[in-house]
C-alpha cells in the first residue's frame, strides 16, 4: 500500500477496531471500571497500538508477501502493549493476581482477538473499501 492509503486505512480501520473492542471492553471488564474508563480504554488503548501495526510494523514486514510473520507480530504485540498500557494506568497493588486482574487482561485480548477475527472476515468477504495487503 502507498502511504496515503495506509494513513487512510488507519483512519477507517481505527473505527471499526475501536467499535468491535469497545463491544467486548464495556461489558467484559471486571466490575471495578467505570463506564467512562471502560470507553476511555477502548479509545485510548487502540490508538497507542495500532499505529504501530498499520503504520510501523510493515515497515519490516510485507504484509503482501510475508503476512503470517506480519500477523503473526502485530497481533502479539496489540494485545500484550494494551494489556500492559492498561495495568500501568488502572492496575493497583490489591488487584495483583486477583481474578479481577485476569479477567481484564482476558478481556483486552479478546477484544484485539475480535477485531482482528472480524477485520479478516471483512477483508475476505471484499466488503472493505481497500485492502490490508
Amino acid at each position: 500500500m502507498e502511504q496515503q492509503e495506509l494513513w487512510l486505512f488507519l483512519l477507517y480501520g481505527y473505527v471499526f477496531t475501536v467499535l468491535i473492542e469497545a463491544a467486548v471492553l464495556l461489558p467484559g471488564l471486571s466490575a471495578r471500571h467505570t463506564l467512562g474508563r471502560r470507553i476511555f480504554a477502548a479509545v485510548w488503548l487502540n490508538a497507542c497500538t495500532y499505529p504501530v501495526v498499520v503504520l510501523v510494523l510493515p515497515n519490516f514486514f510485507d504484509p503482501t508477501y510475508d503476512r503470517t510473520r506480519y500477523l503473526l507480530v502485530a497481533e502479539t504485540f496489540a494485545p500484550v502493549a494494551e494489556c500492559t498500557l492498561f495495568w500501568a494506568a488502572f492496575g493497583t497493588r490489591e488487584e495483583w493476581w486477583k481474578p479481577s486482574m485476569w479477567r481484564d487482561l482476558a478481556v483486552i485480548t479478546a477484544a484485539n482477538l475480535a477485531s482482528f477475527g472480524l477485520g479478516e472476515l471483512v477483508e475476505r468477504l471484499k466488503i472493505w473499501p481497500f485492502s490490508a495487503s
